[in-house]
């Protein structure tokens, strides 16, 4: 019985390996970018890029933003460098230049750059990063990446409010809801909808997210604990009539004698300012889904 066991085990763990393992990568099967001299190569990424490989030192780049890599042929190579290296104008038409590797939160992808003349009008300036590129990184089963969470986001967006709020304050003719919180693994997601009952568009200066004291939040005393989402499904600045927004935090906890305080905040000088409190029983009761 104890033999039987030791097979079956050694067998489910083969199958589960067989279908969480990354294929493994040969240089000759790589897709090609093509580049050329004196233009930037943009490659954008559908989620933040979290590391960036230029194999030779005859490609270099940067981050100008999070989801996108720019990569250009140097022009300056260290005279001390080892490698045998060659300028813009030595290339020849379909050689190597070298192999870009971009690792997202959830994959990595790797590309062989190909030298193309400059006369080659056909030549993209930016690529997105397709999902025949991508190979899935195993990490931590409970870190999930930002097209995940937009995904659990979009979930909960499309899901109707027709039941009453768990939390609604209302001021100066503008209303803030908290429609429904929601977990998933160590993620909160809070599904606010805010509504303007005036003919004046809102602007947003900011959506701030605190922890503070229930009896004396207003106090100067009082000790404030700001929170950042780690990710928002809309990153509209202003609405005219409605505005439902997703807005995802890492697992937070907060005592009895704290509250959580949403600060919706209007650009310029408006008093129009509303603030809703939400106790910590309402996160206790979240839904999943």
């Amino acid at each position: 019985m104890k033999n039987t066991f030791v097979l079956l085990f050694a067998l489910i763990a083969n199958i589960l390996m067989a279908q969480t393992a990354t294929k493994e990568q040969i240089l000759s099967e790589l897709p090609e970018l093509e580049i050329t001299k004196d233009v930037n190569l943009h490659i954008i990424s559908p989620e933040p890029i979290q590391y960036v490989d230029l194999s030779t030192q005859q490609l270099t780049g940067d981050l100008p933003t999070t989801n996108i890599a720019r990569i250009r042929i140097s022009d300056n190579i260290p005279a001390d460098s080892k490698e045998k290296t060659k300028t813009p104008n030595s290339f020849s038409n379909g050689s190597t230049v070298g192999i870009i590797t971009v690792v997202g939160q959830s994959f990595i992808a790797q590309y062989k750059a190909v030298y193309r003349n400059s006369e080659n009008r056909n030549i993209a300036t930016n690529i997105h990063i397709q999902p025949e590129a991508m190979q899935p990184i195993e990490f931590n089963k409970m870190t999930f990446s930002n097209l995940e969470l937009a995904k659990f986001a979009m979930q909960i967006i499309q899901k109707k409010t027709d039941e009453k709020p768990i939390r609604e304050q209302k001021n100066m003719k503008l209303s803030m809801q908290l429609n429904n919180v929601y977990v998933m693994s160590d993620y909160i997601f809070l599904d606010l909808t805010f509504e303007n009952r005036t003919n004046l568009s809102y602007d947003i200066e900011d959506l701030k997210f605190s922890i503070e004291d229930k009896k004396i939040y207003k106090a100067t005393n009082n000790q404030s604990i700001e929170l950042t989402p780690i990710f928002r499904l809309n990153g509209q600045k202003s609405f005219r009539k409605n505005y439902r927004n997703i807005y995802v935090f890492k697992k937070f906890t907060y005592p009895n004698s704290k509250v959580m305080m949403i600060r919706l905040i209007e650009e310029q000088f408006s008093g129009r300012t509303i603030e809703m409190k939400v106790n910590y029983s309402d996160i206790l009761k979240a839904d999943t889904f």
